[in-house]
């Protein structure tokens, strides 16, 4: 009977998933190198995508009108060609919406009637089109017309050049020879000198191959060109690109940081997730006058950092996954806000803007300190550089120090407000910012006994002291759940009641993650901010969902994962996590896919630096794996490391820790235990 019972409940599983995947607009094609959305009846939809490089980045609003034809929008930001007034928003940004298929000429006639087969994200966005040549009336005819041209349109930005890159193959697939006319296109725009810091910016839309005009293809044949959009200020010129070379340059960014740090598990939407969150991760730093800048992007956040979206959210993860320049924009972040350390510990900027020139503090003391104490400490370790942790060491100590003297009269941090920045109620003192303090002394305290510093015992004793005061202060009963209240005086639950788990602080866990997955909370979309509301900022998802993993609820934190993974996948809103709604209409801010990869590495992993060597490892392999595996590591500074967690019993996993064939641990633990390595 209990056979029967689990049977029935397995083919229930089963139907259900059958039912969510039947659902899903977009499908995992190469075995995760990309997702494939092939057009059927589920139209009009329109979606946007962010993609960026060293010197530009684009959001492309693109979707399949009712009638199947295409419709596309560039907005094209350039975060080193500056506006006026010169404040965080300040990046050149224009909206292109050319058709250049609309301009090509096939046997004499216009291409007509655009049916759109199918639409792909690997990093790049390519979308396949049939036509027809010249103007079809369909009804008077009574018939379909004959479609006799496909056309394959792929965008990306260039790594590395002010360009937005774009590739057009322009195939024969009738049963006739046709011609083609390509023409020889070039559009030039002045900006308005009044606006620019430095006068007036030149923008540039051309056809780099249009020059030779005719050309024919018989049946099956191809041609190729490409076209550019680009923009520059006076002394500068206009580049010719190679738009074959441009290609292959994106390509080869995105097979770097899919291979670099890979996460293979049974399920191929989290792994299929996880690679494209390291994409977006990584792209979105700019080549600026300040150094390299990891920027937020959703065209308002460019060439500027952030204490949370940079130095807490991204920055830890960058040393894992081994990308250079993600790990020089981190340093170079820390360092910048180094500069605003000062011996009457007034608070640093929240931001540091217009390519480090100027800094925006308009919502006064975020926990600012606590965020970059905390994100420095644990990049330092995972980096395991030692000169870059001794010139971050002052940095580390000074916000430290801030946190201490800002302490209220019950032990816990003040601050003006938290990374919200008054959008909700945060008090006087927030469950955020303490909890970060508290992490942040725990991690100092490994690194300063790695630099050989006396502050190790110090902190950790801090850290004990801080620990009891987050209990004391924040614990609460809150709409019947034995949890937190955000800040004195909250009565409604907050999605941020789970930042304590994330920093190892359990001792209300069952409540919290309780309340975090009721009705009052977790919606389709993740976490709400606030019960009772429809605001949802997806950081706060990121972080629960890391912090259920490492309370050990793996089978709870896997379900709910696996939700949110999928949606953010393959749903309607593809490929990454986003920054909030309704507040910036979902945008694909980059460290937010930052904070998507912790979940793998510190949540489902359990890795934690504990020195330049050393970790403690927590792995939670959910009940229905009997593998999984993380690649290609490239923290702790030796060479990159593969960590291999295999399924011997209910309750013990064997540990594998290698270097290629070279096995350097081999650990039989329980599943949900704490380990701790040296390499």
């Amino acid at each position: 009977m209990l056979n029967l019972k689990r049977l029935l409940v397995i083919i229930l599983v089963f139907a259900m998933s059958c039912v969510i995947m039947a659902q899903d607009r977009w499908q995992i094609k190469e075995e995760g190198k990309s997702i494939r959305w092939n057009i059927g009846h589920d139209i009009p939809h329109y979606d946007h995508i962010e993609m960026s490089g060293l010197q530009m980045s684009v959001v492309l609003r693109y979707g399949v009108n009712a009638d199947g034809s295409f419709r596309l929008e560039r907005s094209v930001i350039w975060p080193m060609l500056r506006t006026l007034p010169n404040n965080t928003h300040a990046s050149l940004a224009q909206r292109f919406s050319i058709d250049y298929p609309s301009l090509l000429i096939v046997d004499g006639l216009a291409l007509s009637d655009e049916k759109v087969k199918s639409i792909e994200l690997d990093g790049r966005l390519i979308v396949v089109s049939e036509y027809s040549t010249g103007f079809v009336n369909t009804k008077l005819l009574g018939k379909e017309p004959v479609k006799k041209i496909e056309i394959v349109r792929v965008l990306f930005p260039s790594t590395d050049k002010p360009i937005l890159c774009e590739r057009y193959t322009v195939k024969n697939i009738s049963d006739k020879k046709v011609s083609i006319m390509v023409p020889s296109h070039k559009d030039r725009y002045k900006t308005d000198p009044q606006k620019g810091k430095e006068g007036s910016y030149t923008l540039i839309t051309s056809i780099q191959e249009g020059d030779n005009g005719l050309y024919y293809l018989n049946p099956g044949e191809e041609y190729t060109f490409h076209t550019a959009i680009q923009a520059y200020k006076i002394g500068q010129k206009e580049i010719v690109p190679d738009g074959k070379t441009e290609e292959l340059n994106r390509l080869d960014y995105v097979n770097e940081v899919k291979t670099k740090l890979q996460f293979i598990s049974p399920d191929p939407v989290l792994n299929t997730a996880f690679g494209f969150a390291k994409i977006r991760a990584s792209e979105s730093i700019y080549k600026t006058a300040g150094g390299l800048m990891h920027g937020p992007g959703g065209e308002a956040y460019y060439a500027a950092i952030w204490a949370n979206d940079q130095c807490e959210y991204v920055n830890p993860f960058f040393p894992f996954l081994g990308y250079g320049i993600g790990n020089a924009s981190a340093y170079n972040s820390f360092m910048h806000f180094a500069r605003f350390m000062n011996s009457a510990y007034t608070p640093v900027p929240s931001s540091i803007i217009a390519e480090g020139e100027d800094i925006w503090n308009g919502a006064k003391d975020r926990g600012d300190a606590a965020m970059i104490a905390y994100g420095a400490s644990r990049y330092a370790l995972a980096q395991a550089d030692r000169k870059e942790a001794n010139n971050l060491w002052p940095l580390i100590e000074w916000c430290l120090e801030y946190c201490k003297r800002n302490l209220n009269e019950k032990g816990v941090v003040k601050s003006n407000t938290d990374e919200l920045e008054g959008r909700f109620p945060a008090g006087e003192a927030n469950l955020c910012t303490s909890s970060l303090y508290y992490d942040a002394l725990i991690s100092a305290g490994f690194l300063a006994k790695e630099l050989g510093k006396n502050k190790a015992v110090q902190y950790q004793k801090d850290a004990e002291i801080l620990r009891t005061a987050i209990d004391n202060y924040f614990g609460a009963t809150v709409e019947g759940f034995e949890t937190y209240r955000y800040y004195e005086g909250n009565d409604i639950l907050r999605s941020w009641i789970c930042i304590p788990l994330t920093m190892g602080i359990f001792e209300r866990k069952q409540g919290t993650i309780d309340a975090l997955f009721s009705h009052r909370l977790w919606t389709e979309n993740g976490l709400l901010t606030q019960a009772g509301t429809k605001t949802f900022w997806d950081r706060s998802t990121l972080y629960a969902l890391r912090g259920v993993y490492a309370a050990g609820e793996r089978k709870k934190a896997t379900e709910y994962f696996k939700r949110y993974s999928q949606q953010r996948l393959l749903s309607e809103h593809v490929p990454y996590p986003i920054e909030a709604w309704p507040e910036g209409s979902q945008r694909h801010l980059s460290a937010e896919s930052g904070l998507y990869c912790r979940i793998v590495t510190e949540g489902i992993f359990g890795i934690k630096p504990t020195g330049f060597k050393s970790f403690d490892l927590t792995p939670q392999l959910p009940d229905t794996w009997d593998k999984m595996e993380l690649k290609n590591i490239y923290a702790f500074n030796v060479a990159p490391f593969d960590i291999e967690v295999k399924r011997k019993s209910d309750k013990q996993v064997k540990i594998i820790i290698k270097q290629g064939n070279n096995i350097l641990k081999s650990i039989l633990s329980h599943n949900g235990a704490k380990c701790s390595i040296i390499l």
